[in-house]
């Protein structure tokens, strides 16, 4: 068994050169073998100190594979106030619409600066939960897209996935054009050109611990959950009309819920 004060007093001491810069985000973090020989410790206690400095969030890798020092995510601020702030871009040019989006809005850093940003589009039947939400016919098709970032190489990704009616999206060929992503002014600008004004939008938040693959995209320490987000935006007639799921591990994200009041007088 791994000597409690020692793994804790070597994951302390390595922290500490982590935080010093002696290991550069990234880099190849020692095996559990070459930690025991370096402090002349047990192999066990190597590994419970590896383990530890994972759930700090100083190291990442799945156990039996390499280990690395963490590239640290962005600490994300997503407030509803947002919401206006893109619609009120929809009326604006292009230009302006291009440059504040998601990314500028919640991390503060441009999507210009953004070391990956993938769109995938598909068409699928509505996933049973999606149907309900946009109040569609079971198996009705839906367009879907994907949006994954990543602000530095080696860091987790972010990512959202969003569903429109296929038969409201079909009004603009556009939309199914890879060649228009990154889409100035977003989803609300998207509706626009079909159409539709949104009146409000709803988040459904929960919680859960992340699935394998959302720990290793996302690079999630152990421990930490997700909360997963579920914006609906309904149209000034009442409709849904778009819907979007967006995980995000509770180590990097502030949500923030301003709500104006009505004064009495």
């Amino acid at each position: 068994m791994a000597n409690t004060s020692k793994y804790l007093e070597l994951a302390d001491a390595l922290a500490a050169e982590i935080r010093r810069g002696e290991y550069a985000p990234g880099d190849r973090f020692p095996t559990v073998n070459e930690l025991a020989r370096a402090h002349n410790v047990a192999p066990n206690t190597a590994s419970r100190t590896v383990q530890v400095l994972k759930e700090r969030g100083l190291l990442s890798g799945k156990a039996g594979g390499t280990t690395r020092v963490r590239v640290q995510p962005i600490h994300q601020v997503r407030a509803n106030t947002r919401y206006q702030v893109e619609k009120d871009l929809v009326l604006r040019p292009e230009e302006e619409r291009a440059t504040t989006g998601v990314a500028e809005l919640d991390t503060g850093v441009s999507l210009s600066a953004m070391y990956e940003n993938q769109v995938e589009l598909d068409v699928i039947p509505a996933p049973p939960d999606v149907a309900e939400a946009l109040g569609l016919e079971a198996g009705a098709l839906v367009l879907r897209r994907t949006n994954t970032r990543r602000h530095k190489e080696g860091a987790g990704v972010g990512r959202s996935i969003s569903y429109m009616p296929h038969d409201l999206a079909s009004q603009n060929p556009e939309l199914f054009d890879l060649g228009r992503e990154p889409w100035p002014g977003g989803a609300l600008h998207q509706l626009h050109t079909v159409g539709v004004e949104v009146d409000r939008i709803e988040d459904w938040v929960t919680a859960s611990m992340p699935t394998d693959t959302e720990m290793e995209e996302q690079d999630i320490p152990p421990g930490v959950p997700v909360l997963r987000v579920r914006k609906v935006s309904y149209s000034t007639t009442g409709q849904a009309v778009e819907v979007t799921d967006i995980p995000l591990p509770a180590d990097r994200v502030e949500l923030r819920y301003v709500t104006p009041l009505r004064r009495w007088s």
